[in-house]
């Protein structure tokens, strides 16, 4: 071996272990943030099938299911910089008749530091809500019509609600795609275009640090009420049992779902990183 090449090998392993030892330091300067889903009605926890609720426009309602998606989380950080959430997914299904999906425990290494705010897309945007893309329930469950734009529904929100003359009405208040429509009736024959109505959430954190080797579980909290309240009032009597074709009662429904969703609360747990190394390696395998 001449002493060029040996000087090459020496130089190569050098260059090798200098890479690891730096992706060694990042991953040990780090901890984990698990999201909790809570749901509640004024401040208190949703009660399903059971009509007990009375919204701002004096109709009394029941939920039965509430399911969602949330995608593309960022984490800001203090000092400027901005983590986005894409490790292995970049998108959570919520539903409340699934306990496991009311817990994400985020893949991603979160860089040690203080964070003051987070944001998600309440929904799917264009390059991720895609047809087909789950084929198993219950997410398979969230299709959206290919002919009113395909994809999955944002939110799927059911319920009754008690009309004037005392009749129980079942709800369907559906977040998805919009159409444009040619007519003055909501004929998919008459579809001129497509709306894409997801929206982006920006909530403040109260004094989030990431510690090296912890777990931060941060309680993200739907207030139910706020999806007919703020901004406008919604009155089931006005806007009827289904909105999935009437891109204006689905855009009123987004703007009031900017305010749907605060921080309960952030704990914090130690945890060692190698027992996150050991969970990230079974989940891969």
């Amino acid at each position: 071996m001449t002493a060029k090449i040996l000087i090459l090998i020496i130089a190569i392993e050098f260059a090798c272990t200098s890479c690891k030892k730096e992706v060694i330091e990042q991953e040990t300067n780090a901890g984990k943030i698990e999201f909790e889903f809570v749901h509640k009605v004024r401040n208190e926890s949703l009660y399903v099938d059971s009509l007990c609720y009375l919204n701002q426009a004096g109709n009394p309602y029941e939920v039965d299911e509430l399911k969602y998606f949330i995608s593309d989380v960022y984490f800001y950080n203090t000092n400027g910089a901005k983590l986005h959430i894409d490790a292995q997914t970049a998108i959570h299904y919520v539903d409340i008749d699934y306990p496991e999906t009311l817990v994400w425990k985020i893949f991603d290494p979160i860089p040690t530091g203080t964070y003051d705010s987070v944001s998600f897309v309440f929904g799917l945007n264009e390059e991720r809500n895609i047809s087909f893309a789950f084929v198993n329930p219950p997410e398979v469950n969230m299709f959206w019509p290919t002919v009113l734009g395909g994809g999955f529904h944002y939110l799927m929100l059911n319920g009754k609600w008690k009309n004037p003359q005392g009749n129980m009405i079942p709800f369907d208040f559906h977040l998805g795609i919009g159409q444009t429509y040619s007519g003055i009736t909501s004929n998919v024959d008459s579809i001129t275009g497509f709306v894409q109505n997801y929206f982006e959430v920006t909530l403040p954190l109260p004094t989030l640090m990431i510690n090296d080797n912890s777990t931060n579980k941060i309680q993200l909290a739907m207030d139910i009420e706020s999806w007919f309240e703020t901004p406008h009032t919604w009155d089931f009597n006005d806007w009827g049992n289904y909105i999935m074709q009437n891109q204006l009662a689905m855009k009123t429904a987004c703007e009031n779902g900017y305010n749907v969703f605060s921080i309960s609360s952030i704990t914090n747990n130690k945890k060692t990183m190698q027992s996150w190394k050991d969970n990230e390696s079974h989940s891969k395998n």
